[in-house]
């Protein structure tokens, strides 16, 4: 206040001695009423200016654009070349600064960047450094990388500030490798890096994941004394976490002497992407003790973290402390906000916050839909997205990827064909993350790859990602025929080359469909794309050759892996190929060697209580569910249950197998009660198989198998009423005997 008040003095003081007639004191009044945030003034300043020049302009220009008013800006630039004045680098490199902020659409605000190029060209300040500089960023936001590159080679004596401008374009378009190629060539150039340099060249290692060249980074920001650089030491933060080396991270964050709410918030986030919430709550009292206030980051992260542990208790805590600051009208607390209540179950609850709400954007309207999409509730998602059509939000790629995720399990065609039509309509079926989610969503409705060769063709070139995605959504479905059609559709292509992620998928398929001449195919690729080492591929090699009913096959796959790697995901799919093929001592044998490589994990117990099972091992089976708590200090899992009822009831032992499902740490399940049914059936046990059969009908009143063991305990005990009476019941319910086939492969 007292700023605004000696400048009204002066400018008081001014008119009293005439002297603001001269442009010269009224270019400096206006630059002075800019700079201190008062654009009020210096409009009127401006408007009473009876001669302007260049200066004149570029200042109001500057003005606009600096107080948070771009498109004022915009005109004022406008109004300045049809005075007839020819802007100068300042005020072009502040329009095109301002250009990706305005309230435009991404399209218009490119045709405005474009139209300012022109004018730098036709000025001669293209190659300008400072024109230059804000040129290439422009490009670099509106993902132009190779105008941005062809802008940058245009600017003639590049100052550091021009490499630093190339450099973070190439940081916001992930563009990892080429980043750390301009932070070589600056180094060995001779320039000497600044904190922004810095920043960005760790922000690169981080997207490229070259952790080698992230840590030399930090040895020559040590070397140059930026360790005492809060922004710097962040950033160095930021890359530990994400290469998973979080003793570095939280030494690093030890020795930054001024922390700021964002070195607090790096910390936090680092902690609360692996949902280590004591870790986060931990740091977020030593920051209240610090005397630094929590913002609308911080809330942002702890509120997502409370969604992501379905804790809804802890979620409205932090909503409570959130609105105690001051911060629940914050639109990105507001957006967590929603994302924890659907998280949590809590449906209704999120929709009316959503509702009370009086400043949405984009985001927003994508929180809602996809939790709703989350719940498959498919006509709440539409009619939201029928709303937000309504008040004039323009969906992004985001909005249809969450719509069309609550399609996924509908079977209703109408829907998808609505949203496929808007999609096409908006320009976005070449969008790779469009395509991939209505893809995903065809694959559930019509079950049919048809009907996704279009989608594929009209997103042009699929990166590998997106082919992934697209396949591994046809076998969630188990469309395994399709899965292999779309293989080879992509093999169509000699640039694609499958990665481990497509490898295994196929391969998966291979194994559901029992398909052996593919399996063997698909092996032969494997090894010639050297992905046989990679344990997620060789896992779903011995898989596909176990299920095929090549055994020795899978051992041999096995083999070869095997001395190269002690991964337990492989030794537990071999374990589990033993199981299921009735081969005991062999499974006995690995999960020795399993034990003293200390390789052991619950799924390695559900393999080898399932051989025990198999084989009517109850002791043997008993000995290694105990040994599971005691010897390796592991909690038995749903899984592991399941194993011990079966080998309990296969045997014989029907009241102990009901004892266990009695006393188990959580709520039985239907699986569990199937295995005593079945058992009862076995021997003859029909009071406590009717009991158990009753039990699945009441958790799965749909279940055609429950029915049918039900029928049959009657049936085997010779009581003919009672198995008709229960098929009877099956037919009131609308409830039909899915047939079974087998298939082989000619």
């Amino acid at each position: 206040m007292a700023s605004s008040s000696s400048s009204s003095h002066l400018h008081a003081h001014a008119l009293k001695l005439g002297t603001l007639a001269h442009t010269f004191n009224m270019n400096h009044l206006l630059i002075y009423y800019a700079r201190r945030g008062l654009l009020h003034s210096a409009l009127k300043v401006f408007d009473e200016m009876p001669h302007r020049n260049l200066v004149s302009w570029t200042a109001m220009v500057s003005a606009s654009t600096r107080n948070g008013a771009p498109h004022l800006g915009f005109r004022f630039f406008l109004s300045m070349i049809r005075s007839g004045f020819c802007p100068n680098e300042f005020a072009l490199a502040t329009m095109l600064t301002a250009c990706h902020s305005m309230l435009a659409h991404s399209s218009n605000k490119l045709l405005i960047a474009l139209s300012l190029h022109a004018v730098a060209v036709r000025a001669g300040l293209d190659s300008n450094p400072f024109v230059g500089s804000s040129l290439l960023l422009m490009y670099a936001k509106h993902g132009r990388i190779a105008a941005a590159q062809r802008a940058f080679a245009l600017i003639r004596n590049k100052d550091l500030t021009c490499w630093n401008a190339m450099l973070e374009g190439y940081v916001l378009n992930d563009f990892g490798h080429h980043a750390i190629s301009i932070v070589l060539l600056m180094h060995h150039s001779g320039l000497a890096l600044d904190r922004y340099t810095y920043i960005s060249a760790v922000k690169a290692c981080s997207i490229s994941e070259e952790w080698d060249f992230g840590f030399q980074l930090h040895g020559l920001a040590i070397h140059s004394t930026f360790e005492s650089d809060t922004s710097v030491m962040n950033a160095l933060v930021d890359m530990y976490f994400r290469a998973e080396q979080k003793k570095t991270a939280v030494a690093v964050f030890r020795k930054i002497q001024q922390k700021d709410p964002v070195s607090w918030n790096t910390v936090i986030s680092g902690f609360a992407h692996d949902e280590d919430d004591k870790a986060v709550f931990g740091y977020l009292i030593d920051m209240s003790r610090t005397g630094c206030k929590p913002n609308e980051v911080t809330f942002s992260v702890l509120l997502r973290l409370s969604g992501a542990k379905e804790n809804a208790s802890l979620g409205l805590q932090i909503f409570a402390l959130a609105y105690r600051h001051g911060y629940t009208d914050n639109v990105l607390v507001a957006n967590a906000v929603i994302n924890m209540l659907f998280r949590c179950g809590l449906l209704d609850r999120a929709y009316g916050f959503f509702c009370s709400l009086t400043f949405r954007n984009i985001v927003t309207w994508n929180e809602i839909i996809a939790g709703y999409g989350l719940f498959r509730r498919s006509e709440d998602a539409m009619r939201l997205f029928r709303s937000l059509v309504c008040f004039g939000e323009r969906p992004d790629e985001f909005t249809y990827s969450a719509v069309l995720s609550a399609f996924q399990e509908d079977q209703g065609a109408s829907n998808h064909e609505q949203i496929h039509a808007i999609i096409l309509k908006q320009g976005f079926a070449s969008c790779q993350f469009v395509s991939t989610s209505l893809i995903k969503a065809n694959a559930a409705a019509f079950g049919s790859v048809q009907s996704s060769l279009k989608i594929i063709e009209d997103a042009g070139k699929m990166e590998l990602v997106s082919w992934g995605v697209v396949i591994s959504a046809f076998l969630k479905h188990g469309l395994n025929d399709e899965v292999i059609f779309l293989f080879n559709l992509f093999r169509g292509d000699s640039t694609n080359k499958p990665d481990e992620f497509i490898l295994a998928t196929v391969l998966n398929a291979c194994a559901n469909a029992a398909l052996i001449r593919h399996c063997r195919c698909i092996h032969s690729l494997v090894l010639k794309t050297g992905h046989s080492n990679h344990f997620c591929v060789a896992s779903a090699v011995v898989d596909a050759y176990a299920k095929c009913g090549e055994i020795t096959s899978a051992e041999s796959a096995f083999t070869a892996v095997s001395s190269a790697t002690d991964d337990a995901i492989l030794y537990n799919t071999m374990l589990t190929a033993y199981a299921n093929h009735g081969l005991i001592h062999e499974a006995l044998n690995l999960y020795e060697e399993m034990t003293k490589a200390k390789l052991s994990q619950p799924a390695t117990f559900v393999a080898i209580l399932s051989a025990c099972s198999h084989l009517g091992l109850v002791e043997q089976g008993k000995l290694v569910f105990s040994t599971m708590l005691s010897a390796y200090g592991m909690h038995p899992a749903r899984a592991n249950y399941a194993c011990l009822v079966d080998i309990l009831a296969r045997k014989g032992l029907l009241d102990e197998a009901k004892c266990v499902i009695e006393a188990l740490p959580f709520q039985p399940w239907s699986a569990v009660w199937r295995s005593l049914v079945n058992g009862c059936r076995i021997h003859g046990n029909k009071q406590l198989g009717v009991l158990a059969a009753e039990q699945i009908l009441r958790m799965a009143p749909s279940s055609d198998g429950a029915y049918v063991s039900l029928s049959n305990v009657y049936a085997d005990d010779g009581e003919w009423q009672f198995a008709e009476e229960t098929r009877r019941r099956m037919v009131q319910n609308h409830v039909q005997k899915l047939q079974g086939y087998s298939r082989i492969e000619m």
